[in-house]
């Protein structure tokens, strides 16, 4: 015997998901920020010379919170889409390229590695690409909640090019996070 959940029943298990989701992906964002201490206050990323399309230190904590909740609700529209022929294939290239993206905080904030960061997020590019596709197969609306962090992660990758392009002595130079007392 088949049953058909009602419209209250999809509502319910849609949010069941969400509230497990999206604080879970954006919890994920947060540690590998915090493991490889992102953004100002690291001493190495401090010292780099920063493109001039760089963005106010402020916008990323901000765009990554809101993309993370996005790719949450992204991800929740299609786990919950029981029966929708490749929503396997669509979950496992969404963990994948999850993945790729809290690998690269720790590449390139901690390991200071921008040359092997910048190839991570053409692979990231790729793999959101096909995620994307994979979710619009799945659920249109999936795919179109995914389209602003494809937007960002293009820009980040023309972002680490430019860091690369100002900073080649930085790629893979180790600091001691040691303060440099200067007298004059």
């Amino acid at each position: 015997m088949s049953e058909l959940a009602s419209s209250g029943q999809l509502r319910a298990a849609f949010l069941r998901w969400a509230l497990f989701l999206v604080p879970g992906i954006v919890l994920l964002g947060f540690l590998s920020g915090v493991v490889a201490q992102s953004g100002p206050g690291n001493p190495w990323f401090d010292a780099l010379r920063k493109p001039g399309v760089y963005p106010p230190p402020a916008a990323f904590g901000i765009v990554w919170t809101a993309l993370y909740v996005l790719m949450g609700f992204a991800l929740t529209a299609v786990i919950t889409a029981r029966g929708a022929r490749s929503r396997g294939f669509a979950i496992a290239v969404f963990v994948i390229q999850l993945l790729l993206n809290l690998v690269w905080s720790p590449l390139f904030f901690a390991a200071h590695q921008i040359s092997a960061a910048l190839m991570l997020l053409v692979v990231l590019d790729a793999a959101v690409i096909v995620t994307v596709v994979a979710f619009y197969r799945v659920r249109p609306r999936a795919a179109f909640l995914l389209a602003p962090y494809l937007a960002w992660i293009l820009f980040a990758t023309f972002l680490t090019w430019q860091f690369l392009d100002l900073n080649p002595e930085a790629d893979g130079r180790a600091t001691s996070g040691a303060a440099v007392r200067v007298q004059i």
